[in-house]
């Protein structure tokens, strides 16, 4: 036998050596067996010698064969002969005669009893050439007990060879190990039946060839061969799995793994059995695992037809030995092979199989019988997977086309298919129209998810652009507000929805803050305004006129007016009527006016300009970002978390300020009851409490309700809390029952005697009940004192982070204690030095918070009863532009004066009346005062119906008769503010003086002036003037004197006050 060396030289081994082998006796024989076994298994076999008497012939021999396996016979399949090859370039042919000698050689070695075979190797003529085999070093194996001997070689190794089927030849690691070699490489005859003879000695470590390695070997097509431990009678070959990924063994009784892919045979470490991922996942989808029972041996076919391929999910993982062997071995046909696999892969993605095992040979046979073109069927797939049932089973699942990818719009397009039904009558009208019903949906809802996706990509694309032209806006900021600039005025209110839908004459409410055009004061700006009402040219007159007074004020002269249209402009968007019933705040239905947005881009253009808005919204980013300037607010998300009265108790509770006793963050009614009960034990000196509805404004969310008057357990409470003591009463029992019986009282006490401040919007307390818990709320006490004031604190954070006061006023009640109707300005109730420390305490919580622009904090101040010391809470927080600002920025554009809220301080020039003194007090030497001090009271919230009876030139000119106007020399006096000249029933006034008892004076003078022009005496109209002369009467106690006064005046008003 001939055979190429690595070298490629051609060498002759003689046969003797065999023959006088098998001439031995039947130990040697036997010894021969098993290093043929070991060697062609790729194991190194150390002989013991014949005389050793340590030798144990009753121990299982390494390879895992038992006892008496010799008598057990093993089929192997026929498989047709081939010529073996050689890797060097001519590879000469093996003759028939010398195949047979070699298939005569192996007979004889595995029955050597057989004398009859023994004849076959004397033949003179015959010659077998083995290939020469270096000696390589033993390494180390396992460790059991083995017998010692000489080192052998083993004759039987053979080259690398050639498959049938194959386009590149395999190297060592890709030929099968064990019994199957012998048919892998076409040594043994296809008919020939074996017997493996039981090996005398116990195996140990010998040298193994190393033979040349051309390329990364290939697992697809090894088959590791196990043998049953419990069954001498039967040989166990791997599951379908294992021979897709193979089985990381190598316990007693395994066949050991292939060489490494390093130079030297290293012995390999044992390693515990690992299971692929898809037996989990066979367990979570229930699919049966295609494992096969321990079988007998049976024919083996070619391992090269067999491989298989998972597909995960829809996804075939081609990194998978079977995936690779399978391309390697079908390269011609492969593009047809990939073909089938695509559509299959889709198959199983769009019906979300998670596994999926293809039979590789099938796989094979059926692609390469379709064309390019043409695509495989269900069935046509189906047939090339092993686990078709299961497989079969998920495809016709109901619905199982809708779980897959694209099952959405697959179940779209089905369901009005189906009810289509082509193959029905033409009268069916009923399905007809409930597809076309259907297929309407489908493309409505198509068409909102689309606009859904375009304002979510838009919106985030407007928070990003304002963020960083804020950060533009704070690094330019000392040099804007002091250059020519334009700031656009948006008096939007951006609540949410359900609020806006309850706010009557949304529009007017928007339009409250006139006074913002004020801010030409500057000679630096310029004001844009954006009105949500058409205004009438006589109210465009009446502002250019009021706006023009700035000169003459400067003077005192009322001819040095001028005309500042040019400093400021007053747009309105042309869809203010577009939607009427939608309930949009301002900013919303600017977005919607292109023609404003294009006139606003022009007026803006190449100046610095900036947009101060109301109440954030979305929208206010999106004109912002539309006309590309910056907005001096807030984020909409930060001002909508923060204004909430939870979310301002969370900013009190930071900054650190005192706030009335109460319980915030209410969503349930026992967590309203149980935090009720605890606060009415904790606070016994409290009379009222108050329920406040998260996001609702102006005190329209707000009920009160005197819980202790009505507490029928309340004196018990008080005898029981007087008997223990303030220390022993917070740990007894009797605390525990008091707790019970308040939490019993509550319900019924809730039900019979809370009162909402918006009665018309919530007659009862379960209406108003329910409001609170679903948008949420908070318990507070209302201050346990006959003496309190509400004040309301105006500030700015710049955008460089500067938080400044801007404005103060204590506030006016016309229409309840609970809600504001007006202020007076500045503010005298708290000493500036404990309001200014609360302030900047909170301003700079709401700077960490994100907060930005203009925002107002009220306040509660009151005397304790107890201590009758000075207690201030902090009650509420709005982020954004307050009525009372704007009605300050028109109080000093009138008086061309200048606020310090830092010490509550309103000054203005001196008037004519005062310079005349100042002349005197000059003469006899004494220094002069550069300004007088002011105060004003000043209110948007005036109603009377019959206002709307009278035009707004008689009305002026009417009270201009009576006295009631403002005097431009001595810079006193009243200013009206007109928001609108349809239903003309809402008035905004301002009344400037030298004192507040005076200027309260004439504002309740004035109310009766104008009641008086406006109303009949047997017709009032529905007005909140006299609840306004009852506050400002209740503030300087001088009732009576207002009383006898108008008796003396006109009896009938007294009358009208009365009532």
């Amino acid at each position: 036998m001939e055979k190429n060396n690595l070298k490629g030289n051609v060498e002759a081994v003689d046969i003797c050596d065999l023959r006088t082998t098998t001439e031995g006796t039947e130990l040697g024989l036997r010894k021969h067996a098993e290093s043929y076994l070991n060697v062609i298994n790729g194991q190194e076999l150390t002989l013991s010698s014949a005389g050793n008497k340590e030798v144990n012939l009753k121990e299982p021999p390494k390879w895992g064969l038992p006892f008496g396996a010799c008598q057990k016979q093993l089929v192997l399949p026929r498989v047709e002969p081939m010529a073996v090859q050689r890797c060097s370039r001519s590879a000469p042919r093996v003759s028939q005669g010398s195949q047979q000698q070699v298939e005569m050689d192996v007979k004889i070695m595995l029955e050597p009893e057989n004398i009859d075979s023994k004849a076959g190797l004397k033949h003179p003529n015959i010659e077998t050439r083995l290939p020469l085999i270096t000696k390589k070093k033993s390494a180390p194996m396992y460790s059991q007990k083995t017998g010692k001997g000489h080192k052998v070689t083993s004759p039987w190794a053979l080259p690398a060879f050639h498959s049938l089927n194959s386009a590149l030849p395999l190297v060592e690691d890709d030929t099968p190990k064990g019994p199957l070699s012998l048919t892998g490489q076409r040594l043994i005859l296809p008919a020939a039946k074996r017997t493996l003879p039981v090996p005398p000695v116990v195996s140990r470590a010998a040298p193994f060839p190393e033979f040349p390695r051309q390329r990364k070997k290939s697992a697809a097509g090894e088959i590791s061969s196990r043998l049953d431990p419990e069954n001498t009678d039967t040989i166990t070959f791997p599951k379908p799995k294992e021979a897709i990924y193979g089985t990381y063994s190598s316990g007693k009784g395994n066949i050991a793994p292939l060489p490494s892919s390093n130079s030297m045979v290293s012995t390999r470490k044992s390693k515990p059995e690992w299971t692929y991922p898809t037996q989990q996942l066979e367990a979570e989808v229930h699919i049966p695992s295609q494992t096969q029972p321990p079988q007998t041996a049976q024919p083996f076919q070619d391992p090269y037809l067999d491989w298989n391929i998972a597909v995960y999910h829809g996804t075939v993982d081609q990194k998978a030995p079977g995936f690779l062997a399978l391309q390697q071995h079908y390269h011609s046909s492969w593009g047809s092979i990939v073909g089938f696999l695509e559509h299959t892969e889709k198959l199983l993605k769009d019906h979300a199989v998670p596994l999926a095992t293809i039979n590789g040979q099938k796989l094979a046979q059926i692609a390469s019988d379709f064309d390019f073109n043409e695509n495989p069927t269900k069935s046509d797939i189906l047939s090339v997977i092993k686990n078709q049932s299961a497989v079969e089973k998920i495809l016709n699942r109901p619905g199982q086309r809708c779980r897959g990818q694209g099952g959405t719009a697959a179940a779209a397009a089905d369901i009005p298919r189906r009810w289509r039904c082509p193959g029905a009558a033409l009268g069916s009208g009923q399905q007809q129209w409930a597809a076309g019903v259907l297929g309407a949906s489908w493309r409505s809802w198509k068409h909102r998810a689309h606009v859904r996706n375009a304002l979510r990509e838009a919106r985030h694309r407007h928070l990003e652009n304002f963020y960083s032209r804020s950060k533009h806006l704070a690094a330019n900021w000392n040099r804007i507000r002091t250059s020519r600039r334009t700031i656009i005025h948006i008096p939007s209110l951006g609540y949410s929805q359900h609020i806006r839908e309850h706010i009557p004459d949304l529009a007017l409410q928007q339009n409250l803050q006139m006074g913002r055009l004020c801010d030409i004061l500057d000679a630096n700006v310029d004001v844009i305004y954006i009105c949500p009402l058409a205004l009438s040219e006589e109210l465009l007159q009446y502002y250019n006129k009021l706006l023009g007074l700035q000169a003459a004020v400067r003077s005192g002269n009322p001819e040095d007016m001028a005309d500042l249209q040019d400093r400021f402009k007053i747009l309105t968007p042309e869809a203010i009527n577009s939607f009427p019933e939608h309930h949009m705040c301002l900013a919303t239905v600017l977005k919607y006016s292109p023609r404003t947005i294009q006139r606003l881009q022009v007026l803006i253009q190449s100046r610095d300009a900036y947009v101060v808005g109301g109440v954030p919204h979305q929208d206010d980013l999106a004109v912002a970002d539309v006309l590309q300037v910056p907005l001096l607010g807030s984020e909409p998300a930060v001002a909508q978390l923060y204004s909430t009265k939870s979310g301002s108790k969370r900013i009190f509770a930071s900054a650190g300020v005192q706030t009335p006793p109460g319980e915030w963050g209410i969503h349930s009614r026992e967590q309203l009851l149980c935090a009720l009960s605890q606060l009415i034990l904790d606070n016994m000196e409290v009379q009222r409490w108050l329920f406040k509805v998260d996001d609702e404004r102006g005190g329209n969310g707000t009920a009160y309700c005197d819980v202790i008057s009505h507490l029928e357990c309340y004196h018990w409470i008080q005898k029981e809390w007087q008997g223990h003591g303030p220390e022993v009463w917070s740990k007894s029992q009797a605390r525990e029952l008091a707790l019970v019986k308040i939490s019993q009282e509550l319900p019924g006490l809730l039900a019979q005697h809370v009162q909402p401040v918006n009665e018309k919007r919530f007659p009862t307390w379960e209406k108003f009940l329910q409001t609170f818990l679903s948008q949420g709320g908070v318990i507070e006490a209302f201050p346990f004192s006959a003496s309190i004031t509400n004040l309301t604190v105006d500030l700015l954070i710049e955008p460089t982070g500067e938080v400044t006061m801007v404005s103060s006023g204590d506030q006016l009640h016309a229409e309840g204690p609970l809600r504001s109707s007006g202020t007076t300005i500045p503010q005298r109730s708290v000493d500036p030095a404990v309001l200014n420390s609360l302030c900047s305490k909170i301003g700079e919580v709401c700077k960490s918070k994100g907060v930005l622009g203009y925002f107002s904090v009220d306040f509660v101040a009151f005397t304790h009863p107890q201590t009758r010391e000075q207690q201030v809470w902090a009650t509420d927080l709005d982020l954004c532009y307050s009525d009372q600002l704007a009605l300050t920025q028109l109080l000093l554009y009138v008086t061309d004066g200048n606020l310090d809220c830092g010490s509550s301080r309103l000054q203005g020039p001196l008037g004519s009346k005062e310079s005349r003194s100042q002349r005197i007090q000059r003469e006899g030497t004494k220094p002069p005062a550069p300004s007088s001090l002011r105060c004003a009271v000043a209110s948007s919230q005036l109603r009377h119906s019959s206002l709307s009876e009278i035009s707004y030139n008689l009305l002026l000119h009417t009270c201009k008769a009576r006295g009631v106007g403002f005097d431009l020399q001595e810079k006193q006096g009243t200013v009206f503010v007109l928001y609108e000249d349809q239903k003309r029933h809402r008035l905004g006034m301002i009344t400037i003086g030298e004192d507040l008892q005076g200027v309260l004076l004439t504002f309740a003078r004035n109310l009766f002036i104008i009641h008086q022009e406006i109303s009949a005496p047997n017709m009032q109209g529905e007005t909140n003037f006299k609840m306004a002369i009852r506050d400002i009467e209740a503030i300087l106690g001088v009732a009576a004197e207002n009383k006898l006064k108008l008796e003396e005046e006109q009896p009938w008003e007294t009358d009208a006050l009365k009532e």
